[in-house]
């Protein structure tokens, strides 16, 4: 697309919320995937130096030489409760500046949005964290209870050298923590005209594959009949062509039951994939929290043109529903044959937790607060977040980064995807939303 001509806003405009985010888009944090990254440890150290700015006390942490998270605990006014985890991470997927309308990596403001790699995955909700804490902390106040604000490397290649890391090694950052609140939950969508906001109550399960296929090499003008390409093609077609059956949650049984009251049908008059697309732009999230997903991503094979190789690979993204991980990898493996070799190369629980709670509770409270009326529902997310790491030290992770959208703003399609970018009315609509939340629970 091509952004249309406008004046950009000036700095000193900008809301504080905008004005971190802008800043963490500067740092190029692309997290490429099995372990080669562009590192987080500029961006941690700006986000140190914020909270050390806070009067708090942020320790940083290096998994690996560049690899680095932050961590601070707030102390909180009540501290015989239960400690929430505010989470963010600071890497990103890549982006190719020839496919973008601007500079990904520059921060640029034009028409009311901050454009670039980030702007909702998740720099957004870092700097929402950031600006939050300085209001709540503001002449010398406190949170409600104390608060634990990590900010985490490696989240976009399954949190190894971030979230999980720091879970396995220094647990006791995280002691006395029950409850957690990060990405991708929050958010505004459309329902027959009406505003309503999804609050992530749940997660798929991750699972990524490579699949290997293996044949004799040779040259390129030989009668071959067991070409490694050919066989790992028609399997990678198999993959994705597949068609999972819809399997629904008791999250997502709740969600469909929502969305039909609001539009005022019966849920038994409207199919479950029917429902979803009636949320508009968010049925892109919706529709695959209904069934399994599995896509390839990656295709590795051969160096010449004239030269059989001996091996080919793909790369496939498995997203399964809570507890049916190991059902959909032996359904995978009927389905490429034995002669093709399945690698597990991460994989991460599914995550489910109830719509209730004293959490769950305050959160809707403070919307209805900030936007009367609007129905909060509760979603199970397609993707994944650094709450499958904290999940392995019984804290209960929910998605809430809270943003107030435009009807027509397609959000979903705006993780890892070209001109990445969020309004900046957005942005002051989420830091005044989580201060009140932070504030007060």
């Amino acid at each position: 697309m091509t952004v249309p001509a406008s004046t950009p806003t000036p700095a000193d405009a900008l809301d504080l919320t905008g004005e971190i985010a802008r800043d963490l888009i500067r740092f190029d944090t692309s997290n490429y995937g099995e372990g080669r990254s562009n590192g987080e440890t500029d961006a941690a150290e700006y986000v140190a130096e914020k909270l050390r700015a806070l009067g708090l006390a942020p320790e940083l942490f290096d998994s690996e030489p560049g690899r680095t998270s932050v961590v601070a605990r707030v102390p909180g006014r009540n501290r015989s409760t239960g400690a929430l985890v505010v989470h963010g991470h600071l890497d990103v997927v890549p982006a190719d500046p020839a496919n973008w309308s601007v500079d990904p990596f520059a921060g640029e403001i034009r028409d009311g949005m901050l454009w670039g790699r980030g702007a909702v995955d998740m720099k957004n909700m870092d700097a929402m964290i950031l600006a939050s804490l300085t209001d709540v902390l503001a002449d010398g106040g406190q949170p409600e209870r104390d608060l634990i604000v990590a900010f985490f490397a490696d989240e976009e290649a399954g949190g190894v050298f971030g979230s999980h890391y720091l879970v396995d090694t220094r647990p006791d950052l995280f002691a006395g923590a029950t409850e957690a609140i990060s990405e991708v939950g929050g958010y505004s969508i459309g329902i027959g005209g009406e505003r309503a906001y999804l609050l992530q109550t749940g997660e798929k399960a991750l699972i990524w594959l490579k699949l290997v296929a293996h044949g004799p090499a040779g040259h390129g003008s030989r009668l071959v009949t067991d070409n490694a390409i050919t066989r790992l093609a028609e399997a990678v077609a198999k993959v994705g062509r597949r068609e999972w059956p819809i399997r629904l949650t008791n999250t997502t049984r709740q969600l469909l039951a929502e969305i039909a009251r609001i539009l005022g049908v019966e849920p038994q008059s409207m199919g479950p994939d029917e429902l979803a697309l009636a949320t508009g732009t968010a049925s892109g999230f919706i529709q695959a929290s209904l069934r399994t997903t599995m896509n390839p991503t990656v295709l590795t094979a051969g160096y010449k043109h004239n030269v059989i190789p001996d091996r080919a690979e793909a790369l496939i993204d498995v997203r399964a529903l809570p507890g049916e991980e190991d059902a959909v990898l032996a359904e995978l493996a009927e389905l490429v044959g034995p002669d093709i070799e399945i690698v597990v190369m991460h994989r991460d629980v599914g995550l489910e937790t109830e719509f209730a709670g004293p959490l769950i509770d305050r959160i809707v409270q403070t919307l209805h607060t900030h936007d009367p009326g609007a129905p909060v529902l509760p979603y199970l997310m397609p993707a994944g977040t650094d709450n499958k790491a904290l999940s392995k030290l019984g804290i209960k992770g929910y998605g809430f980064a809270p943003l107030k959208l435009p009807a027509d703003l397609d959000f979903p399609a705006l993780f890892h995807g070209v001109d990445e970018r969020v309004p900046l009315d957005a942005l002051v609509f989420g830091r005044t939303v989580l201060t009140d939340l932070l504030s007060t629970y």
